[in-house]
This record gives C-alpha cells, structure tokens and sequence, in this order.
C-alpha cells in the first residue's frame, strides 16, 4: 500500500511529494522549492525549514532534504551559511535566475504582484544591476567561496590574533605549526608520508617555483635546464626564466599527460622537470602510476629534480585519485608543490614545497630562503594553522567538491556533442578545455565572446612554442554561480557553432 501524499504549507501548499511518480524524490524537493521561490511563495529573505524538520514533516530522509539544499544553494536560489538559517536568496538574484529558467523565445506568464521591494542598504538594486552588467569570467583558475565557513575563517584569524607577539620574524621554512599541519594534511589527503620538517611555507606556487629555481642555479654550474610541458603553466614557465632557468626546454604532452619518451630524447639531459601528473594543465591527462615510476627512475639515472604541481588534486571527479609522485620516491629526486589557492582562495597567497630526503637540495634552499626570508605574514601562518587543524580546511574540501561536480555537469550538459569543438579536460580540477580547428579560429571565438561580456582564455596562451600545439579554449567553472554559468555557456556554445558554421 502507498503511503499517502505529505503537504507542507507555507503560505498554501509549498511542496506537494508524490512517492507513486517516476520522479525521485530528491528532484521532486529541489522542484517544488524553486517553484515556491519563483512563484512569489517564498520571497527574499525568508527562512526555509530547518532539514531536519522538513525532513520529518516530508517523512524522507535528511540527506534528500540536504542535497536539495544544496542544488538551490548553488543555484543561487538559497543562501546557506555556518550558524544561520537557510534564507531565500536576494530578490535581484532570484529574478534573474527566473529569467534565465525561461527558455528563450518563450514568454514568461506572468507571476503574482510581488510586495513592494524593501531595498537592502548594504545591497541597493542599483549594485545588482551593475553585477549583473559584470562580464561573466570564466577565466580559469579562480575558486569558489561561497562555502568558505565564515565563523570558521574569523575565528582562526581571532586565533591569531590573540597570540603573543614575536619580537623576530618567522622561521625561514616557515611557522612550525603551519608546517605540521600541512604535513598532517598531505598524509590524509594525498598519502604522502613527510613530516613537518620536510615542509617549506611559500607565498602560493609562484613563490615556490622561484625558490626552487634559485636553488638550481646554487646546485648547478651554469643555467639550469629544466623541462616543462607544452602546453603547460604559463605563469610557472615565466618565474622560472625571471629566476635565470633561462632554458625552458618544451616537452610535449598526450593524452595521459607528460610524454617521458619525449624527456628521454633530449641531450644534454635537463636539471629538472616540471609535471602536473594528477591533471595536467591545461588539457587534462592524467600520469599511469608505471610511468610515474619510469619517470622517477629516468630522474636517479639523470641525476634531475621532478617538480610536482599537485595543483588541484583535491578535486577528482572520474575515477580514483593515483599517488603522488612524492609517495612513490625512493630516491630523493621529487618535489612536491601545492598551495590553497584552488582550495580556499588565492587572496591568501599560501603555498608549501615538500623537499625530499636529498641533503644538497635542502641546503641550497636554506641558503636561498636565508636570504630571501620567508614572504608570507606570521599572522597569516598562524590563522591557516588554526583552519587546517579544526577540520574547516577538510570541510570546506567536501562541500565545495559536490558544488564543483554539479557545475561540472552543467558545462557537459551544454557543451559536449559539438562537432569540430571537442569537449575534454574534465576529469579533475575546476577549468574545461574545448578543441577548435586552428589558433586563428580560437582567437576569433575569444574575440566574439569578449564582445557578449564572457571571458575565457584561448589554449595558445599555455604555448610554450608561440603558434604550436593544440587550439581551442580554456574556460574555468568553479566560480561563477549556477545562472550565471549557465548564460555564459549558452554564450559559449553560441559563438563556436557561429565559428564552424552550424546552426545555433
């Protein structure tokens, strides 16, 4: 026998369950509650039931009431925060995600007059309006905090504020705390087994890979040779030449990453190699365990550093996350590099090296950072230590995955299946790369979409050849709100068919 049909009434019926339908439950929660909001019965500002009383009202199980919650908080249609009510979002924000729910062509139907507008002073209609006239970047590399525990974040820097203040600056590899926690981090997080004295504290990846070049050039009699991908970071492959690794030596990439055949080929052998192995930047490889072995043993016998970018590796979405290069050295030749920029937010600028068990390596960066002391605030060490040692870190990680998986989705819904523009570098991290024909056609494709207020990037940015490589585009999707992310990849897709002459 079926249990009967549950009504919750707010302002008449808000959410009708039906548990004889096809539909799941779940998708029949994150309906009805946009139904309500969009229809005027829910309104700005409103709390919404706690999920566990909604839960027990509805009779399903809280989960399905918290994944509801948390579809319509990425949409932009709930605003969700540590220690508050679930609220109805802004009226400006819900009116333009209605807007965009509205397929295009088809006029809305008109809606309930809805009460006068009591305007927030800390957030006049006139700044809406100029938010929503703000180009929709999509240029990757920028996270999303908006699940940044706020309470959590204060309370770290309150933290730090109140210790005492040192009449010296910070050690040179760092605030000992900070270091054991990061290492902490990495021993859960990626299976590295390093201790705190194994950690370097840098000022995010660039600050990294600058001291590790300037440590080259103290173990090596010359210019160092180091190796990059192509394509590949850009923003490293500059500090390395501003640093004096003035031979940045192009290896190229397929389509499980780095290309060792490649390395091997190259005479005299390089000092070091950069790697993104987990997800290489920008297209998307992913490194075999085998080759990463043939790779550290291709370094012992070359006497080379491998440099690991672990960029993004807290965010795999297709299939399980592979070790890491520093885990499998046996030798003291890998470097791993990583920051919280992607993870928390590049506004902190914090970073880390773990240096291998390699005495001339470690030497050579204590003779650089004795002179280049270590570029990041005390205070900021000792907030991030407090973050990563309550949990608010990990936290922070499982919830800003489920938002970066569901905004993942968005992009395949909409740009996958395009002949000629094919879709590719999302099994991990927070950016989309979409191949087109030549570097001319990409660049007409960034152009046409600059015009319509969408930044992306054209792929020949990450060249280390000018004019060589794959074309297409690379295009972050981490930050932008659900609405807005879906116009621009409406505005995307628009502008490729446009390019290689298909209908729209």
């Amino acid at each position: 026998m079926s249990r009967p049909t549950r009504e919750v009434d707010v302002d008449g019926p808000l959410l009708v369950i039906d548990r004889d339908g096809a539909r799941p439950l779940g998708a029949q929660l994150v309906e009805g509650l946009r139904r309500g909001i969009l229809d005027g019965r829910l309104r700005s500002g409103d709390p919404v039931p706690s999920t566990r009383a909604l839960a027990t009202e509805l009779g399903v199980a809280r989960s399905s009431v918290v994944a509801a919650y948390e579809q319509l908080a990425g949409e932009g249609y709930l605003d969700m925060r540590q220690g508050a009510p679930t609220r109805v979002a802004p009226l400006a924000r819900v009116e333009e995600r209605a807007r965009s729910a509205s397929p295009p062509g088809v006029e809305e139907p008109a809606r309930p007059a809805s009460p006068p507008r009591v305007e927030d002073p800390a957030r006049p209609a006139s700044r809406d309006r100029e938010r929503r006239r703000e180009p929709l970047d999509l240029q990757p590399g920028r996270p999303s905090t908006t699940r940044l525990d706020e309470r959590a974040w204060r309370a770290a820097w309150r933290h730090a504020a109140r210790l005492a203040v040192p009449g010296d600056t910070e050690p040179d590899f760092g605030a000992p705390r900070l270091r054991a926690e990061i290492a902490d981090h990495l021993r859960h997080a990626r299976g590295v087994a390093c201790s705190p004295d194994d950690v370097v504290v840098t000022a995010g990846t660039s600050d990294a890979v600058a001291l590790l070049a300037s440590a080259l050039r103290v173990l090596v009699d010359g210019t160092p040779r180091v190796a990059v991908e192509h394509p590949g970071y850009p923003s490293a492959r500059r500090v390395l030449e501003r640093r004096g690794a003035l031979h940045a030596v192009p290896v190229p990439v397929d389509d499980d990453g780095f290309d060792l055949a490649a390395l091997r080929g190259i005479r005299p052998a390089p000092h070091a190699v950069m790697v993104t192995p987990s997800h290489q930047y920008p297209l998307g490889g992913r490194l075999p365990v085998a080759t990463r072995l043939a790779l550290l043993d291709w370094a012992e016998a070359a006497g080379a550093l491998v440099v690991e970018d672990d960029y993004d590796s807290e965010f795999r979405h297709v299939g399980a996350p592979l070790p890491a290069l520093a885990s499998l050295d046996r030798s003291g030749r890998a470097v791993l590099v990583g920051s919280f920029s992607k993870v928390l937010t590049p506004w902190l600028r914090l970073g880390y090296l773990v240096l291998p068990d390699n005495a001339g390596l470690r030497a050579a960066v204590a003779e650089v950072r004795e002179d280049e002391t270590c570029p990041v605030p005390g205070i900021a060490q000792e907030a991030a230590a407090e973050l990563l040692a309550t949990g608010a870190v990990r936290r922070h990680i499982a919830a800003a995955r489920r938002d970066y998986a569901h905004r993942r989705r968005l992009v395949i819904d909409v740009l996958d299946g395009i002949d000629g523009a094919p879709l590719s570098g999302l099994d991990g991290g927070l950016h989309a790369v979409v191949g087109l024909p030549s570097h001319a056609a990409a660049a007409r494709v960034v152009a046409r979409l600059g015009d319509a207020g969408v930044l992306v990037s054209p792929l020949a940015d990450y060249s280390v050849v000018p004019g060589e490589g794959p074309a297409g585009l690379v295009l972050g999707y981490a930050s932008a709100p659900d609405a807005r992310l879906a116009d621009a990849l409406a505005r995307v897709r628009a502008a490729i068919e446009d390019e290689l002459g298909s209908p729209a």
